[in-house]
């Protein structure tokens, strides 16, 4: 098989094959047994033609037919035998074919472009810090002592600590209600951080039947601008129930922390590690984000767009399986790929990246380290090294562990610049 590649852009190769008769007589040979199953001539049954009678008949047609599965086939064996690497769907752009003579075609394909990569090292990168705040921890016992709550039949709301059922009627600026806009037996936690402080403030000592109005702010966005509604409403109390909650005992520190601590002081320091190992993973992530963002943002260029289309393709498969797991039947393909567009088209930028960024720092990964990771993991798990081979694999571990090593590099080479996240956010909000 004679392989030559030509460069079409920096982005885009192109391979041409030239390949005798003999070369490919044995796929023709196939090509025919294969028709032959479905062909049927007078005097014969199907599947029992002469292939001679076959060839006489139809050969023409079945060998133009079997060159464009063979001329895909050899493709892939260009592309092993030249250690090609495309990086997106191939396309054949031509193919020339002589019964008896020659198969010659052309496959473009992109590759990862070669990029001068700059300004990746040395930078001051934001990382926030999360402070945990003793009224979290409180938050976080009182949600879980609630789900061992009593509610108790009241007359009167006499503090927070009430679930009030009420009749909704949306009303004018005349308290005048508005036909179609009623609601019944709406159940109110007053505990709830969602609910209004408005409605919370106006229902402290109201009795059953009282009522009490509230105004609800709709704010949304339509394009850049941010439009805002008020609407008015009328409550009539038809129920209220005080929240009992529950006896601290050791028992029921036990349950609501799943046997990991007895005393409420124990549950509550868990509680802390907890949010700790949350924020610390937050804020790497944040970081880490940050940074890759930096690098791209340094480096702009235009990602190949079939490259750019495989790794839609793939994140859209992964939002239907989500999906599906979620049991949500009516997924929208066409608005998840318009969603989901940005992200493929900077995930592409930084897989280029990261693969040129490996090659300029001589960044590998080596298969003695594959071999040791395998080694390793079969000892703790009990599976065998060769179906850890097999799965490291099928699973593009080396694409992965690559990735690890040049965060590591990054993070390495670059400025850590932490700020204290709730500062910045108040910061943002102001500026807005």
């Amino acid at each position: 098989m004679e392989v030559k590649v030509n460069v079409v852009s920096d982005s885009e190769h192109e391979v041409e094959v030239n390949l005798t008769y003999e070369e490919i007589k044995s796929e023709i040979e196939k090509a025919y047994k294969e028709e032959r199953k479905t062909i049927s001539i007078p005097g014969f049954r199907k599947g029992k033609v002469p292939i001679h009678m076959i060839k006489k008949q139809y050969g023409e047609a079945i060998e133009y037919k079997a060159s464009e599965s063979i001329a895909q086939t050899k493709f892939w064996e260009a592309v092993e035998q030249e250690n090609l690497k495309p990086i997106s769907t191939p396309s054949l752009t031509d193919i020339d074919f002589v019964i008896n003579e020659k198969l010659n075609f052309k496959v473009k394909y992109e590759v990862i472009p070669e990029l001068e990569l700059k300004d990746y090292k040395g930078l001051e990168i934001e990382k926030p810090i999360f402070n945990i705040k003793e009224e979290d921890i409180e938050k976080e016992v009182d949600y879980m002592l609630k789900q061992s709550a009593t509610f108790e039949d009241a007359e009167t709301v006499e503090s927070k600590d009430y679930v009030i059922t009420v009749d909704l009627q949306r009303v004018d600026e005349n308290n005048t209600p508005i036909v179609g806009s009623r609601s019944e037996n709406m159940r109110i936690d007053l505990t709830d951080e969602r609910v209004s402080p408005e409605i919370k403030e106006k229902a402290e000592n109201k009795k059953i039947n009282e009522s009490f109005t509230f105004t609800f702010t709709d704010e949304h966005k339509q394009g850049e601008e941010v439009h805002k509604e008020e609407f008015i409403y009328s409550a009539e109390i038809k129920k209220v129930e005080k929240i009992v909650y529950p006896e601290v005992t050791e028992e029921l520190v036990k349950q609501i922390s799943k046997d990991k601590a007895t005393t409420l002081d124990e549950f509550k320091n868990l509680l802390r590690e907890n949010f700790e190992q949350y924020y610390t993973g937050q804020s790497e992530n944040i970081y880490s984000n940050n940074l890759l963002s930096k690098i791209v943002e340094n480096n702009e260029f235009t990602a190949p767009p079939g490259y750019v289309e495989t790794v839609l393709q793939r994140l859209i498969e992964a939002e239907k399986q989500q999906a599906k797991q979620r049991q949500m039947p009516n997924f929208n393909e066409a608005e998840a790929k318009e969603q989901l567009k940005p992200r493929a088209e900077w995930n592409a930028k930084w897989q280029i990246i990261l693969e040129n960024l490996a090659k300029q720092e001589d960044i590998k990964v080596e298969d003695s380290e594959i071999e040791e990771l395998v080694k390793e993991e079969a000892e703790k798990t009990g599976i065998s090294v060769e179906k850890l081979k097999k799965f490291y694999n099928d699973s593009n571990r080396t694409a992965s562990l690559l990735e690890e090593k040049v965060m590591k590099f990054l993070k390495e080479n670059n400025k850590v610049k932490e700020i204290d996240a709730d500062q910045k956010a108040k910061e943002s909000k102001e500026g807005k």
